[in-house]
């Protein structure tokens, strides 16, 4: 026999005759083989990264974009990574691809800027689902970027700018509207009180003293006006 040691991530299914052994994977630490007979392949079973390539798709709304991700992934069962599929690493990556444009490929251009998440799960459940019988369990997907044409995106932009000037303008008109309410039941208060019009005559006198100090502005009461206007 010969020992054989693999480490703590690694797992060895070994092949007699052609066949693999019962009990499944062997490891980690020591494990004997027999020489001429017996062969084995090291699994590596620490979790795996790697980015899908910028994908050019066609949205649903006819919107070209380039989108890019990142999968994580590990081999859960050695014996079905080894046995059902001949690269099981270079499938995945494959699929990963394809499995982005597919569902990128249904969605609008807007939901795809804005349901990232709710993108990259569905991709990780179809990932996970279509790799089961390989062995491979895909721990998580994300979205990493999302190119858009220069010319959508100035429109996006200018749409953008438009929206924004257009609450500009519907917020000043409400405050117009809110100040002449304002002023409409400020007028009826000091026409109520002749005293409030002298009062304000005063406060008036002491804004302009404060910031101008060379105007001087003599306020006229109100009564000396009204007995002027009787006398004509």
């Amino acid at each position: 026999m010969c020992i054989k040691i693999i480490k703590e991530y690694e797992r060895a299914i070994i092949f007699r005759l052609g066949r693999i052994l019962r009990g499944g994977a062997k490891g980690p630490g020591l494990f004997f083989v027999l020489p001429c007979t017996d062969s084995f392949i090291k699994v590596d079973m620490r979790t795996i990264s790697f980015d899908i390539p910028p994908q050019e798709i066609l949205t649903k709304d006819s919107v070209t974009v380039n989108v890019d991700g990142v999968v994580y992934y590990k081999v859960q069962n050695a014996t079905l990574a080894v046995a059902n599929i001949t690269n099981a690493d270079s499938a995945t990556r494959l699929l990963a691809q394809t499995t982005l444009r597919n569902v990128l490929g249904t969605k609008n251009l807007s939901q795809i800027l804005s349901d990232r998440e709710e993108i990259a799960h569905s991709m990780q459940a179809t990932l996970d689902d279509a790799t089961d019988e390989w062995g491979i369990k895909v721990e998580r997907v994300e979205i990493k970027d999302v190119k858009l044409p220069i010319q959508l995106q100035r429109a996006m932009a200018a749409e953008a700018e438009a929206a924004r000037e257009a609450r500009a303008k519907v917020i000043a008109a409400e405050g117009e509207m809110n100040a002449s309410r304002a002023l409409k039941e400020a007028s009826i208060v000091i026409s109520e009180s002749p005293a409030a019009l002298q009062l304000r005559y005063l406060q008036t006198l002491t804004t302009i003293a404060a910031e101008k100090n060379s105007t001087i502005v003599f306020p006229l009461p109100v009564d000396l006006l009204q007995g002027l206007f009787a006398k004509h």
